[in-house]
Protein backbone atom coordinates (compact mmCIF):
# COMPACT_ATOMS: atom_id res chain seq x y z
CA UNK A 1 0.00 0.00 0.00
CA UNK A 2 1.40 3.67 -0.53
CA UNK A 3 2.35 6.07 1.97
CA UNK A 4 -0.02 8.34 2.99
CA UNK A 5 0.34 11.90 3.70
CA UNK A 6 -1.85 12.96 6.25
CA UNK A 7 -2.57 16.67 5.74
CA UNK A 8 -3.06 19.15 2.75
CA UNK A 9 -0.19 18.83 -0.29
CA UNK A 10 -0.30 20.18 -3.57
CA UNK A 11 2.29 20.21 -6.84
CA UNK A 12 4.99 22.70 -7.14
CA UNK A 13 4.98 22.51 -10.95
CA UNK A 14 6.61 25.44 -12.86
CA UNK A 15 6.77 24.63 -16.91
CA UNK A 16 3.94 23.82 -18.74
CA UNK A 17 2.91 20.02 -19.49
CA UNK A 18 0.15 17.86 -20.78
CA UNK A 19 -2.94 16.01 -19.77
CA UNK A 20 -4.00 13.11 -21.98
CA UNK A 21 -6.82 11.72 -20.68
CA UNK A 22 -7.44 8.39 -22.52
CA UNK A 23 -9.94 5.19 -22.18
CA UNK A 24 -11.82 2.42 -23.50
CA UNK A 25 -15.94 1.69 -22.80
CA UNK A 26 -16.80 -2.01 -23.41
CA UNK A 27 -20.18 -1.78 -24.86
CA UNK A 28 -20.84 -5.43 -25.64
CA UNK A 29 -19.50 -7.77 -22.87
CA UNK A 30 -19.91 -10.98 -24.53
CA UNK A 31 -17.46 -9.49 -27.83
CA UNK A 32 -14.33 -10.80 -25.75
CA UNK A 33 -12.27 -11.17 -28.81
CA UNK A 34 -13.08 -7.74 -29.64
CA UNK A 35 -12.16 -5.62 -26.54
CA UNK A 36 -9.80 -8.01 -24.78
CA UNK A 37 -6.95 -6.71 -27.27
CA UNK A 38 -7.32 -3.16 -26.81
CA UNK A 39 -7.22 -3.83 -22.92
CA UNK A 40 -4.06 -5.42 -23.09
CA UNK A 41 -2.74 -3.40 -25.07
CA UNK A 42 -2.77 -0.13 -22.60
CA UNK A 43 -0.53 -1.62 -20.32
CA UNK A 44 2.42 -2.90 -22.60
CA UNK A 45 2.01 0.45 -24.08
CA UNK A 46 2.67 1.97 -20.22
CA UNK A 47 5.18 -0.18 -20.19
CA UNK A 48 7.58 1.10 -22.74
CA UNK A 49 6.66 4.51 -21.61
CA UNK A 50 7.60 4.04 -17.91
CA UNK A 51 10.98 2.16 -18.50
CA UNK A 52 12.09 5.17 -21.74
CA UNK A 53 11.90 8.63 -19.96
CA UNK A 54 12.74 9.87 -23.26
CA UNK A 55 9.65 9.29 -24.30
CA UNK A 56 8.12 12.30 -22.01
CA UNK A 57 5.75 10.53 -20.14
CA UNK A 58 5.49 11.88 -16.70
CA UNK A 59 3.54 9.86 -14.81
CA UNK A 60 0.00 8.04 -14.97
CA UNK A 61 -3.49 6.91 -12.80
CA UNK A 62 -5.63 4.52 -14.08
CA UNK A 63 -9.51 3.76 -13.55
CA UNK A 64 -11.57 1.21 -14.37
CA UNK A 65 -15.56 0.74 -14.05
CA UNK A 66 -17.53 -2.26 -13.68
CA UNK A 67 -20.68 -1.56 -15.11
CA UNK A 68 -20.59 -0.36 -18.16
CA UNK A 69 -16.96 -1.96 -18.19
CA UNK A 70 -15.12 1.45 -18.44
CA UNK A 71 -11.15 2.24 -18.17
CA UNK A 72 -9.86 5.54 -17.97
CA UNK A 73 -5.87 6.67 -18.13
CA UNK A 74 -4.81 9.86 -16.71
CA UNK A 75 -1.11 10.53 -18.26
CA UNK A 76 0.70 13.72 -17.46
CA UNK A 77 3.38 14.50 -20.37
CA UNK A 78 6.49 16.58 -21.24
CA UNK A 79 5.01 18.26 -24.18
CA UNK A 80 1.90 17.82 -26.91
CA UNK A 81 4.93 17.37 -29.18
CA UNK A 82 6.18 14.11 -27.00
CA UNK A 83 2.76 12.44 -27.37
CA UNK A 84 1.99 13.37 -30.44
CA UNK A 85 5.48 11.53 -31.49
CA UNK A 86 4.59 8.26 -29.25
CA UNK A 87 1.15 7.97 -31.17
CA UNK A 88 2.29 7.88 -34.43
CA UNK A 89 5.97 6.53 -34.42
CA UNK A 90 5.77 3.07 -35.97
CA UNK A 91 8.58 1.67 -33.80
CA UNK A 92 6.34 2.26 -30.72
CA UNK A 93 3.51 0.07 -29.58
CA UNK A 94 0.72 2.69 -30.06
CA UNK A 95 0.65 2.69 -34.34
CA UNK A 96 0.60 -1.18 -34.34
CA UNK A 97 -2.38 -1.54 -31.43
CA UNK A 98 -4.40 1.55 -33.74
CA UNK A 99 -3.87 -0.37 -36.62
CA UNK A 100 -5.56 -3.77 -35.47
CA UNK A 101 -8.20 -1.40 -33.60
CA UNK A 102 -9.29 -0.13 -36.71
CA UNK A 103 -9.02 -3.50 -38.71
CA UNK A 104 -11.04 -5.45 -36.02
CA UNK A 105 -13.51 -3.13 -34.53
CA UNK A 106 -13.17 -0.44 -36.66
CA UNK A 107 -16.55 1.37 -36.19
CA UNK A 108 -18.63 -1.64 -35.34
CA UNK A 109 -19.88 -0.22 -31.94
CA UNK A 110 -18.63 -3.36 -30.04
CA UNK A 111 -15.72 -0.91 -28.13
CA UNK A 112 -15.75 2.44 -27.62
CA UNK A 113 -12.30 3.95 -27.16
CA UNK A 114 -11.89 7.88 -26.40
CA UNK A 115 -8.97 10.40 -25.09
CA UNK A 116 -8.97 13.99 -24.77
CA UNK A 117 -5.61 16.24 -24.50
CA UNK A 118 -5.24 19.33 -22.98
CA UNK A 119 -2.23 21.64 -23.08
CA UNK A 120 -1.73 23.11 -19.55
CA UNK A 121 0.33 26.67 -18.99
CA UNK A 122 2.09 26.34 -15.49
CA UNK A 123 -0.05 29.44 -14.27
CA UNK A 124 -3.36 27.48 -15.23
CA UNK A 125 -3.96 25.13 -12.61
CA UNK A 126 -4.06 24.39 -9.04
CA UNK A 127 -4.47 21.15 -7.19
CA UNK A 128 -5.06 20.33 -3.48
CA UNK A 129 -4.58 16.77 -1.80
CA UNK A 130 -6.05 15.70 1.06
CA UNK A 131 -4.46 12.56 3.36
CA UNK A 132 -3.29 10.92 0.07
CA UNK A 133 -0.60 9.18 -1.21
CA UNK A 134 1.44 10.90 -3.94
CA UNK A 135 -1.15 11.27 -6.60
CA UNK A 136 -1.90 12.58 -9.97
CA UNK A 137 0.08 15.97 -10.83
CA UNK A 138 1.96 15.48 -7.11
CA UNK A 139 3.61 12.16 -8.48
CA UNK A 140 4.44 13.43 -11.34
CA UNK A 141 6.26 16.80 -10.12
CA UNK A 142 6.63 17.62 -6.80
CA UNK A 143 4.56 16.95 -3.72
CA UNK A 144 4.72 19.63 -1.17
CA UNK A 145 2.88 20.56 1.75
CA UNK A 146 0.26 23.30 1.14
CA UNK A 147 1.35 26.61 3.08
CA UNK A 148 -0.65 28.69 4.91
CA UNK A 149 -0.67 31.27 1.93
CA UNK A 150 -1.56 28.60 -0.45
CA UNK A 151 -4.59 27.74 1.75
CA UNK A 152 -7.67 28.48 -1.09
CA UNK A 153 -7.71 27.27 -4.46
CA UNK A 154 -7.72 31.00 -5.99
CA UNK A 155 -3.87 30.87 -3.92
CA UNK A 156 -3.00 28.17 -5.56
CA UNK A 157 -4.12 29.34 -8.69
CA UNK A 158 -2.77 32.32 -9.09
CA UNK A 159 0.91 30.98 -7.86
CA UNK A 160 1.39 32.82 -4.20
CA UNK A 161 4.56 31.49 -3.10
CA UNK A 162 4.76 29.61 0.23
CA UNK A 163 5.12 31.26 3.80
Amino acid sequence: MSKIFPGRYTADVSRDFVVFIIGMRVNHWWMFHLWLPVAIAMPRMMLKLKKDKSLGLLGSEAFFRLFPLTTTLISYWDSFEHLDRFAKDKNLPHASAWAKFMKSVGSSGHVGIYHETYKVKASDFECVYGNMPKFGLASSFTHVPIQNSQDTAKARINKVKPD
